[in-house]
């Protein structure tokens, strides 16, 4: 188990190692939601945090639309980070001009490489 890190020094490390578009302490004062605008941002933290173990308990990737018909894939991923249980979510969206997942899992591998 790590050492429990205060909020504001989990926070710091946190936007030095990524991007989030948004963190939410939770009322209990022991977990956060963290949200990434990209799955390979999600997956891009966790391999700099060193949190990206086979043990890492994670969603499986998954496709759906939100209320307004737009087509997206998501990730969320459970780990505990600093003393902290960590709630990271990411969600992208897949209309558009965008990679097909297969190059995207492809570049994300080679990015955390």
């Amino acid at each position: 188990m790590s050492i429990r890190k205060n909020r504001r020094a989990l926070m710091a490390e946190l936007l030095l190692l990524a991007n989030p578009t948004a963190i939410t302490v939770h009322s209990d004062g022991t977990s956060m939601a963290v949200d990434f605008d990209s799955i390979a941002e999600l997956r891009s933290w966790l391999h700099l945090a060193g949190l990206d173990s086979p043990d890492l308990l994670t969603s499986p990737e998954r496709q759906s639309t939100n209320a307004d018909g737009r087509p997206f894939r998501a990730v969320s991923a459970y780990p505990t980070w600093h003393g902290w249980e960590i709630f990271a979510h990411a969600r992208e969206y897949t209309d558009g001009d965008t990679l097909d997942p297969s190059t995207t899992d492809q570049l994300t591998a080679l990015a955390v490489a």
